[in-house]
């Protein structure tokens, strides 16, 4: 389905007040979030809007919500709590929520009786919709609460506002149908749905002609790209396709499910020379025990051998994950298990988190929930595993020279500019400030625990 621009326009009389009208977005969550708030920032923009970084100067301020850990629906409910004092200052302010968490039973209600002053809520089915929910209130001066239980047709040619003008996500697919008991991704973003091949490739030409130099393809779980497309097409074909296109310099992609990730997506990866050598490949638990009870369909021993083929084919290849700890019923051997498989992957980087129950989703129901405390005791001792490996495998690095996607100056040092390498690696380094946007050779001087320094050559 192609998005109305034409009615978007026709909404842009009518949506600002006046010449200051400004918006906010605040985004918790992945990297699909991330994508979602760019829309919205860009339908905003093209009705009129200009966007703020303060919340105070803003006439409509958005949440885009994450619910995955119980931590981001906490942040949310204070957050919204902190607007009250705002909306009482300037009861023209509009208040909107979105995303994740509002897809799940009985939220939106909640958000509504504890939290009246909030004007829009909508889901994460029909964002695409926000300008009319916008016109709607304005005219009106009513309350709008829309949420779609059932997923949408995907819906191409939203405007987009993108956070950098050298490298962008786009997403590819849209759904999980895989039902991690942990999870609650499957009820909140539906089942999984692929974009067509052409309208993805057009949307990457589009950007190469912007300017852009690098993708990151995003879905829930990537390598199940094909789903409900009339052509047959796997992950890797898609690849290869967009691997063609000219001017584009690196592609990334994630997240990977380690059931899906077939020998033909690892051989796509080592024969284009677009594809950076990175994968996100998460475990979740290193014990087959505990993955089995997570229903992740496979074992340790099914992971440590796709690891090894994927190091096999492709030697410079760095591997990220997701680790959880503390899942029901995780014994002090499961955890080991768990350490041991770290210690045999040697990960470039981890993402560990403390098992957080989620309503609706079977292990909430589970016995043998684990002690807080306990959980705490595995997540530090995990970590610190995680750090001496990314360390010690950051300390090979001095001494090399590296291709580094430049991508602007560093956060921590106006002086210096930073970029990644192909393979992820975060690279600060004394450089000429020409090079923004363009791939230049670093010698690197200096390894970090998370990242490198080094001079460009």
């Amino acid at each position: 389905m192609q998005y109305n621009i034409k009615e978007l326009n026709n909404w842009r009389s009518n949506a600002v007040s006046n010449i200051n009208d400004k918006y906010y977005i605040e985004t918790w969550g992945c990297q699909m979030n991330e994508e979602d708030s760019e829309k919205l920032s860009g339908m905003l923009k093209r009705i009129g809007y200009e966007s703020t970084e303060v919340k105070e100067d803003a006439s409509i301020i958005i949440f885009n919500t994450c619910c995955v850990r119980e931590n981001a629906e906490n942040k949310v409910f204070g957050n919204l709590g902190a607007l009250k004092a705002l909306k009482a200052k300037n009861p023209n302010l509009i208040i909107a929520i979105c995303g994740c968490m509002m897809q799940q039973k009985g939220m939106a209600d909640k958000i509504l009786t504890t939290f009246p002053y909030v004007d829009i809520i909508f889901g994460t089915h029909n964002s695409y919709k926000f300008p009319e929910y916008l016109n709607t209130v304005k005219q009106q001066g009513v309350q709008v609460k829309e949420i779609v239980n059932k997923e949408d047709k995907i819906v191409e040619g939203i405007p987009i506002d993108r956070k950098s003008d050298i490298k962008a996500f786009v997403t590819i697919m849209y759904g999980c149908n895989n039902f991690c008991t942990y999870c609650v991704v499957p009820y909140v973003r539906g089942r999984e749905r692929s974009r067509k091949p052409e309208d993805i490739e057009k949307e990457i030409k589009d950007l190469v002609a912007a300017g852009y130099k690098e993708v990151t393809l995003l879905g829930q779980n990537v390598n199940s790209y094909g789903k409900g497309l009339e052509e047959e097409l796997t992950f890797a074909d898609l690849l290869r396709r967009i691997n063609s296109i000219e001017g584009l310099e690196r592609v990334r992609f994630m997240t990977s499910h380690p059931k899906d990730l077939t020998e033909d997506v690892i051989m796509a990866i080592k024969e284009c020379d677009k594809l950076c050598e990175q994968i996100h490949l998460p475990v979740q638990s290193g014990s087959s025990r505990v993955l089995k009870e997570m229903n992740r369909s496979y074992t340790k021993e099914q992971y440590l051998e796709l690891v090894k083929k994927i190091k096999q084919e492709i030697p410079d290849v760095s591997i990220s994950t997701d680790i959880i700890i503390g899942f029901p019923g995780e014994t002090e051997e499961d955890f080991n298990e768990t350490l041991d498989l770290v210690k045999q992957v040697e990960y470039d980087s981890a993402f560990t988190f403390i098992y957080s129950r989620r309503q609706y989703t079977p292990a909430d129901r589970m016995e043998d929930q684990i002690p807080d405390d306990i959980k705490h005791a595995r997540f530090n001792k995990l970590v610190d595993a995680v750090n001496e490996i990314i360390a010690k495998k950051n300390a090979t690095y001095e001494g090399k020279v590296v291709e580094v996607l430049v991508e602007g100056t560093s956060k921590n040092d106006e002086n210096r500019l930073m970029g990644r390498t192909r393979n992820g690696k975060l690279v600060n380094f004394d450089g000429c400030k020409e090079s923004v946007g363009k791939l230049v050779n670093v010698n690197i001087t200096r390894a970090q625990a998370f990242s490198l320094v080094g001079e460009e050559v």
